[in-house]
């Protein structure tokens, strides 16, 4: 059981750092996490957990990309 909440956290991490690059020039490296972050706790509850980061990474990425439009609306 630990080595999967290992796995888990190590393809969170890697999202972050995919996210991070992906969306440098809108937004800083906390904000990344943060989204990550918010992305990963909704899906807390889930007992099926293969594909948590895949779905922590859409999520994640679509909150940011919501932040860039409003950035730019403002």
């Amino acid at each position: 059981m630990a080595d999967k909440a290992a796995r888990e956290e190590g393809a969170i991490h890697g999202v972050v750092e995919r996210l991070k690059d992906a969306f440098s020039a809108a937004h800083g490296q906390a904000e990344v996490e943060a989204a990550v972050a918010q992305a990963h706790a909704s899906f807390a509850d889930r007992p099926v957990r293969e594909f948590v980061p895949v779905l922590v990474e859409r999520k994640a990425r679509n909150i940011l990309k919501d932040h860039s439009a409003d950035a730019d609306e403002a």
